[in-house]
């Protein structure tokens, strides 16, 4: 009778559910990692954001008590009333509506049109009026401020409306007819060929094809424009010589006065001049995100 050897005990492998455990542990780690890096920023986006509407709502001595609070016993409406019922005030945000809204809808009409030509043809002198306008975008503001002067007084613009709105245009076009040129090129030539074919011109496949469906990105340049004008300080200053001219950056530095400063009128005037901005953002929230995801992915 033959004998048997008893079978060898094999060698167990690592256990894996203490890898996967250590796996998730270091998962956790780096999510709350994340989260703690997440939250300091918040804190730092939103502190300042906090304490300038908290401080709207009271008087310049509670701003200043020690130790500081960020939500008072007693909230006073006065810096808001002051603001609202002072005309001056009130017509530094009309100026600055009239000034950014020109300046947006001015510039999305030019920068569609010009962007359409840079997406679609050749033509002579393309590529040297593609320089010329990402070199616009090269220079400093400021290096212009004394030129711009000098032209707005000799062409009759200083302290007018068309003197600010040209000028802000200067700065809107080029970064506008980039983006656009870069959003039309996403698009298939196709479209506009076949409303071609149908007999219709390039001004038609424009305005009834591209256009609609291109509002993602129009609205993306849009906002940008907006928040280029509606911020805008130098040349607003430089520009503008009356108070009836000012808009909303120069009337918070006029509330700075010469022995005390306005504090509660400045930080609610601030919350005020951030409102227009926060609106529109919110509003077109899903076209202005979809327009800067749409114009990384080429067709």
């Amino acid at each position: 009778m033959a004998l048997t050897t008893p079978a060898r005990p094999r060698t167990a492998p690592a256990p894996a559910p203490r890898r996967a455990s250590t796996t998730r542990t270091r998962r956790r780690l780096a999510k709350a990692g994340v989260l703690i890096g997440l939250l300091i920023g918040a804190v730092f986006a939103a502190g300042p954001v906090l304490w300038m509407l908290s401080s709207s709502f009271k008087s310049n001595t509670q701003i200043f008590e020690l130790p500081p609070r960020l939500i008072t016993d007693t909230f006073s409406f006065d810096a808001y009333v002051s603001i609202f019922t002072n005309p001056e005030t009130v017509r530094f945000f009309i100026n600055s509506y009239v000034v950014a809204g020109a300046v947006t809808i001015l510039t999305l009409l030019v920068a569609i049109q010009a962007a359409y030509a840079f997406s679609r043809f050749e033509f002579r002198g393309k590529r040297i009026v593609n320089v010329i306008i990402v070199s616009v975008q090269a220079v400093p503001p400021i290096t212009l401020l004394i030129p711009y002067f000098g032209l707005m007084v000799g062409l009759g613009l200083y302290n007018t409306y068309p003197g600010l709105i040209f000028t802000y245009m200067v700065f809107t076009l080029p970064y506008a007819i980039i983006m656009m040129t870069g959003y039309f090129n996403t698009l298939p030539k196709e479209l506009d060929e076949a409303v071609r074919v149908d007999g219709a011109g390039s001004f038609t496949a424009l305005w009834r094809v591209l256009v609609p469906i291109s509002i993602p990105g129009i609205v993306s340049v849009g906002i940008y424009t907006f928040m280029i004008a509606w911020n805008e300080f130098l040349f607003a200053l430089t520009l503008t010589r009356t108070i009836d001219m000012r808009t909303v950056p120069i009337g918070i530095q006029l509330l700075m006065g010469q022995h005390s400063y306005e504090w509660n009128q400045i930080m609610a005037m601030s919350i005020l001049g951030s409102i227009p901005v926060l609106v529109l953002f919110l509003f077109f929230q899903r076209f202005f995100i979809s327009g800067l995801t749409a114009g990384s992915v080429k067709s």
